[in-house]
């Protein structure tokens, strides 16, 4: 059995999430990576889309689950993308996903808000 990672990094939506009102009213930028552990070898020796995962639909998933819905955190965020995808890609074994919040409302100077999540088929 091989091993393999299939990645979508730094993916783009603008959406509407935070703690605060006004986040909710004007909305930010949010980056997503995910990270997913895939069994390589069938993919590799058939050259079929049905042997892996299929990112257009992982893309199309997150983009569905962050631009529509508000929520608080971006820590729900990255929980809800990684269990759709383990639930939709029966290919990926492990998925790894950072969502970042662009200029998080902290107070003072700051790139970004990170949070990383880790989900493995059961």
């Amino acid at each position: 059995m091989s091993t393999g990672i299939v990645r979508l990094n730094n993916a783009v939506f603008y959406a509407h999430h935070g703690v605060m009102q006004e986040e909710h009213r004007i909305g930010g930028r949010y980056e997503v990576d995910i990270e997913m552990e895939v069994d390589f070898e069938k993919a590799a020796q058939e050259d079929e889309l049905s042997c892996t995962v299929d990112y257009e639909r992982v893309y199309s998933d997150v983009r569905d689950i962050i631009t529509g819905n508000k929520f608080f955190l971006i820590e729900r965020l990255a929980y809800l993308i990684a269990h759709r995808i383990l639930e939709r890609e029966v290919m990926a074994r492990t998925v790894e996903v950072t969502v970042r919040k662009a200029n998080p409302p902290v107070g003072g100077p700051c790139d970004c808000a990170e949070a990383v999540y880790e989900a493995c088929r059961t």
